[in-house]
């Protein structure tokens, strides 16, 4: 019996919460994708019931119920047409399912697609960086070279200027001006300025009387969150100016304004605040570490990661400096190293479990940038991101940090921390200091590794232009009844391996997956193109006898927003066995970070009484599958 598609609109919309709790409604393929003020308000039970509905699942803000390819089209245009909304693009169903997270959440992901962009920048200065300091100290003579010198001058030169990455990264994130958010980030660190990393030594700091404010001058270099706080400060102006101004006069009065303004509150009173705070870290830190039992050395290697988000740790060389000009040892090293170390754990874990191609690559080095003491990729690269390996990576430091306080492991010097720490810990404690990374990093990765679980990518927000059509020839065959041909080369595999759980647990029907050798989609029977996506990673086959296959290029491919792929065929179009179906760009579907098996399925299996598969090697137009 046919799927009475309105009625299936208004069962979904009446178990919803009302029209008030709705707030925007996509589709894709498969799903019908919902944001909702509340989901308290929803029936998911009763949504389950909904005939039709073959699955519900909240993800990322999301409300997603299975519809099936083909279904979901029809019930969507019913349901726009039941609540009265307006059809809305799945960025913008994204876009309004992130307004509805949580502060901290949102905060976390505003960091996220701040540091996203730079991450080849510091990730790659990270590394350079712990390997050149691990030369220096290794090989006294090598530190003074000019080999040094540069190597020195590549590596630091992105955390040098850090502050400019930052601002014009939350520039295009806050939807300002980039240009002006560099000029915002290039105020902070101007050379007019003292270096906020040599000021400690100075008696005095000289300042400017603007108006009712003494102003220090000193810069921000190694700083995040104030950087961060001024672009969205100065795109807030930014965008309100726009709006006021006359737009003869616009183009020069608005950005003069924004960054006057921005950066006179930044030096005044966003800067001040975050100098108080560090200030009153330090003082508590010095404190902190005399506690007795390791347990002040445990506190703060848990929290020693986030005042290196907040820009503050750069302050303990203080700490670090008197300790040793007291002719006692450095008991800091030990506890950064484990702090350090354990965030290189954690990162690694996700390396090593991620089957996303994008996170591997940024993981795995940003884990050893963090193993020779340069945590900040593995931080806001990984682990921040994700929010889970940054947890256990704290947790992971505390008890490193713990262990070599009451081991009472100290260093000769400073500067370095990870690895590169053996070179400068006491001589009486390598042992030990060995131990403690171990202890560290290993609790963070065996945590990681069982708590965090990675998440199916969403959507993405740009498209980009369809792959070259493939020249790829096709045999043809003669279709049988109830014959579905191997539309690629490849290997197939049973429903159960496909790296999708909705697909895998054969929601929308029994079927298969093949690892294609090739990427080009051809028909698997005779039969009509029921859908097609506008993504075109992804059709709908029907053929004569009523049998509706679903074929899927890809899992999550519907973020690359049709990049890679191009489609021959559109709905409604009649097609031959081997007539060419779509074109897909299998490198491109790697660098993005997704499987590239092409998924068939059988979506109205159940009207059948046998479905049988036959797995292992194909060729373009093998039998794989026979519905009887």
């Amino acid at each position: 019996m046919a799927l009475d598609y309105r009625k299936c609109a208004q069962e979904i919309f009446s178990h919803l919460g009302g029209r008030e709790n709705l707030v925007s409604a996509a589709h894709c393929a498969t799903r019908l994708r919902l944001v909702t003020v509340d989901n308290s308000k929803i029936d998911m039970k009763a949504l389950e019931n909904v005939d039709g509905v073959k699955g519900v699942f909240s993800s990322n803000g999301q409300l997603q119920l299975i519809l099936g390819t083909g279904t979901v089209n029809k019930v969507y245009d019913e349901f726009l047409a039941v609540t009265g909304m307006t059809a809305a693009t799945k960025d913008e169903v994204k876009a309004a399912a992130a307004a509805r997270q949580p502060l901290p959440q949102r905060m976390v992901k505003a960091l996220g697609d701040v540091f996203v962009p730079i991450l080849p920048a510091i990730v790659a200065s990270g590394l350079m960086m712990g390997l050149v300091e691990a030369l220096g100290h290794a090989i006294p003579s090598f530190a003074g070279s000019d080999w040094y010198g540069f190597l020195d001058l590549v590596s630091a030169t992105a955390f040098a200027y850090l502050p400019v990455l930052i601002a014009v990264s939350a520039a295009r994130v806050f939807g300002g001006n980039i240009f002006l958010g560099g000029v915002v980030g290039l105020c902070m660190i101007h050379s007019g300025l003292i270096n906020a990393w040599s000021v400690a030594g100075m008696e005095t700091i000289p300042t400017w009387r603007l108006l009712f404010f003494n102003v220090k001058q000193v810069g921000y270099q190694g700083h995040v969150i104030p950087v961060i706080i001024a672009v969205w400060l100065m795109c807030f102006i930014e965008k309100r100016l726009h709006k006021v101004v006359p737009e003869t006069i616009d183009l020069f009065v608005t950005p003069l304004v924004t960054v006057l303004s921005t950066v006179f509150l930044t030096f005044t009173i966003i800067g001040p605040i975050f100098s108080t705070a560090e200030t009153y870290v330090l003082n508590f830190a010095q404190w902190l570490i005399t506690v007795g039992y390791g347990v002040g050395a445990l506190v703060m290697g848990a929290i020693y990661p986030l005042t290196v988000v907040c820009g503050l740790h750069h302050m303990y060389n203080i700490i670090e400096a008197g300790l040793l000009s007291e002719g006692s040892l450095n008991i800091w090293m030990p506890i950064a190293s484990a702090a350090n170390f354990a965030q290189c754990g954690a990162c690694l874990a996700v390396a090593l479990k991620s089957k996303n191609a994008k996170n591997k690559t940024v993981a795995i080095p940003s884990s050893m940038s963090a193993a020779l003491g340069i945590t900040e990729p593995a931080i806001f690269g990984v682990n921040l991101r994700f929010m889970k390996p940054l947890v256990c990576g704290m947790i992971g430091g505390a008890i490193g940090a713990m262990f070599g306080s009451i081991m009472g492991i100290g260093a000769n010097a400073y500067g370095v921390t990870g690895i590169p720490g053996f070179l400068i810990v006491d001589s009486s404690k390598i042992l030990p200091y060995a131990i403690l990374l171990v202890i560290s990093g290993g609790i963070a990765f065996g945590l990681t590794w069982f708590v965090w679980k990675e998440e199916a990518p969403e959507t993405a927000s740009a498209s980009a232009p369809a792959a070259p059509e493939a020249e790829t020839a096709l045999p043809a065959v003669d279709c049988q009844p109830g014959a579905v041909y191997a539309p690629v080369s490849g290997t197939v595999i049973p429903s159960e391996e496909i790296p999708d759980e909705t697909f895998a647990a054969g929601v929308l029907g029994q079927g298969v997956g093949i690892n294609p050798s090739e990427g080009v989609v051809a028909a698997p029977f005779d039969g009509e193109i029921s859908s097609v996506t506008e993504t075109h990673h992804a059709v709908g086959v029907t053929s004569p006898d009523g049998m509706e296959l679903l074929i899927h290029v890809g899992v999550d491919t519907v973020a690359m927003q049709g990049d890679g792929f191009t489609c021959f065929v559109q709905e409604g179009q009649q097609v031959k066995a081997g007539d060419k179906l779509i074109a897909f760009d299998r490198d491109k579907i790697a660098a993005a970070g997704h499987p590239d098996v092409v998924v068939l399925l059988v979506t109205n299996s159940d009207d059948y009484g046998d479905v049988s598969i036959q797995p292992g090697p194909c060729k373009a137009m093998d039998q794989v599958i026979q519905v009887k």
